[in-house]
């Protein structure tokens, strides 16, 4: 089998792979009692990242070129990136819950570029003069690793907020990674009463704060809002596993975040030196350029609100979200007007 074949027969086989995991990872997410199932999700991203890897191989030893120069192999690029940062915060974080987000997103990308793009745009072409340095290997695919990450990080806070139920719920110490979360003003109650035991924190009900009942059972675990003389409906309320499931979500969601956003500001100083080599000038306000600058402010703003301002929980997952699409904006979106420096070839 040639290499071009070989290329046209693995962009689809992982599809299929990823368009399983997404089953998979669904299916654990609805019956977390299945055996098996997590297993056979981590290793359908395995396989997948192993088949785009192999793909981006064969590409740059038939084009002779490191393959990121058009939109069909940067997509394959990112979703190899995706793969590879879902399965380092799976295996940091030990939970499955990366790929219930992930895995759509992943899977989505490889249909787009192999099913929707059209022939002319998948093959392989000679390099305008521009693209013929060093630098093509060094910025962008910098670049498109820490579009990789950051999505990550934001795919995680969306689903935070989804679990949460947009719910302003306060987490303690899970940018440092300590598990547990501050009860910001909730108390346990019976069910549908309120509760003014003295209270009891036990370190062992992560973080809750116990009453004891006067029949001496322990009160139910259900959440009042503060000041004690107001209850919450039962709708309203949140179980201790949404709220450690939480506590993961955030952690995760900060750490891969934490991780993209460096990688992000190395590709825009390479990206600018890359620029005044070819251009004569380190920044042109080129619109690509622009918007790069955007996200960086987004994401930054987001690390400064948890690092410095003490940001935990909603807020900062809503931040997160809106930079999932100032990357997609980044990414994709500033391409579609066709104008710019970075317009031609559909680059990134």
């Amino acid at each position: 089998m040639n290499l071009v074949g070989l290329q046209n027969l693995l962009d689809n086989v992982s599809f299929a792979v990823l368009f399983l995991t997404m089953l998979v990872y669904w299916g654990g997410a609805a019956f977390p009692n299945l055996p098996y199932l997590p297993a056979l999700g981590t290793a359908g991203m395995a396989i997948a990242n192993l088949c785009i890897a192999t793909l981006l191989g064969a590409r740059w030893l038939d084009a002779g070129y490191f393959p990121l120069s058009n939109l069909y192999e940067s997509l394959f690029f990112l979703t190899w990136g995706i793969t590879t940062v879902h399965l380092i915060a799976e295996n940091s974080s030990r939970s499955r819950l990366v790929g219930v987000v992930t895995a759509p997103v992943a899977m989505g990308i490889t249909a787009f570029a192999a099913l929707t793009l059209p022939s002319q745009m998948q093959a392989a072409e000679p390099l305008v003069p521009a693209l013929k340095s060093n630098w093509l290997m060094m910025h962008v695919s910098v670049m498109m690793l820490s579009y990789a990450a950051l999505m990550v990080g934001s795919l995680v806070a969306i689903a935070f907020l989804v679990v949460t139920r947009g719910q302003d719920i306060q987490l303690q110490g899970s940018s440092v990674g300590t598990g547990g979360y501050r009860s910001n003003g909730y108390r346990l109650r019976k069910a549908g009463e309120l509760v003014s035991q003295p209270e009891v924190r036990d370190g062992e009900n992560n973080g809750f704060v116990r009453h004891g009942s006067s029949n001496g059972k322990t009160a139910v675990l259900d959440l009042v809002t503060a000041p004690q003389t107001q209850t919450i409906t039962e709708a309203e309320t949140l179980s201790p596993q949404r709220l450690s499931l939480a506590d993961t979500l955030d952690n995760i969601s900060y750490r891969i975040i934490g991780l993209g956003f460096p990688l992000l500001t190395i590709g825009i100083i390479a990206g600018a030196v890359w620029a005044n080599e070819a251009w004569g000038s380190y920044w042109s306000w080129d619109p690509k350029e622009t918007w790069a600058l955007i996200t960086w402010l987004v994401f930054a703003a987001y690390l400064h609100a948890r690092i410095t301002r003490g940001w935990q929980g909603r807020r900062p997952a809503i931040l997160a979200a809106s930079g999932f699409v100032v990357v997609w904006i980044c990414y994709l979106g500033v391409n579609l007007l066709g104008k710019g420096l970075h317009s031609y070839g559909w680059f990134f």
